[in-house]
């Protein structure tokens, strides 16, 4: 009998010494796929943090050539590469209280249009057939430019089109878009690629008077004027749109 429960408690504690053990082994197993999880993310958060890294190194590098250029061109231009913003006086661009761009206004956007058309190729997708990069290819690329017409705050109301501040900064963004477009078609030619849709890289938008310039100091007219513009605000291509635009990249490149 002795010897009998003996046997007994030997496997019993045989049987609970194997259950411990794999329960150990499977805290390892868990604890090693939790440890290959968080390297996954870690990499993946390193590697899109370098992405959007690049990308405003790019941006900013985009801006800063075209502020160069721009002004060589004789056009009082300013850029905040910490926001994307390429920024126009409103005063080169327009009369008081008009939409409709002035003959040195025409001239001024036309400059514009062709340093962009110049230069945007080597920074964002084109359509077949469209212009080549006549330089260096970005490692970043373009997703949009917002063409933005701002106002000041002094009260505007009128009749027909104009109502409004928002009224004529709509309109004044518009003409800005129109003769861009019609002074270099290719910048028509100019896309994002967000899987197999191609969107055109320009849009127009008009904010009247509430966004202010934040540092616009001075006294009233200073403040004014320097609130009265058109704003080129650049947006990059981010993570993920990068990964859709490889892949449609991908599909339809010729065998």
């Amino acid at each position: 009998m002795t010897d009998a429960r003996g046997i007994r408690r030997s496997r019993q504690e045989e049987e609970e010494e194997s259950y411990f053990v794999s329960m150990a082994d499977m805290m390892v197993g868990l604890l090693f796929i939790f440890i290959i999880l968080l390297l996954y993310f870690a990499l993946q958060f390193r590697q899109t943090t370098d992405t959007l890294t690049g990308a405003g190194q790019t941006r900013a590098e985009l801006l800063r050539t075209l502020e160069r250029d721009l002004k060589a061109r004789g056009l009082k231009v300013t850029v905040d590469t910490r926001t994307g913003v390429l920024r126009l006086p409103d005063d080169i661009l327009f009369d008081t209280g008009a939409y409709e761009l002035s003959a040195q206004g025409r001239q001024a956007v036309g400059i514009v249009a062709g340093e962009l058309a110049s230069i945007l190729p080597c920074y964002a997708d084109v359509q077949p057939g469209g212009p080549k990069c006549r330089g260096k290819q970005a490692a970043h690329r373009v997703d949009s430019i917002f063409i933005e017409g701002h106002t000041d705050r002094v009260p505007l109301s009128g009749a027909g089109a104009v109502r409004s501040n928002l009224d004529l900064s709509a309109l004044r963004a518009t003409r800005t878009f129109q003769e861009m477009m019609t002074a270099h078609t290719d910048l028509q030619q100019l896309v994002s690629i967000n899987g197999a849709e191609r969107t055109p890289i320009f849009g127009v938008s008009g904010y009247g008077d509430t966004r202010p310039v934040l540092d616009a100091s001075g006294d009233d007219e200073a403040v004014n004027r320097r609130n009265r513009r058109i704003d080129l605000r650049f947006l990059m291509v981010t993570p993920q749109g990068a990964d859709d635009a490889a892949l449609s990249r991908s599909l339809v490149r010729p065998s």
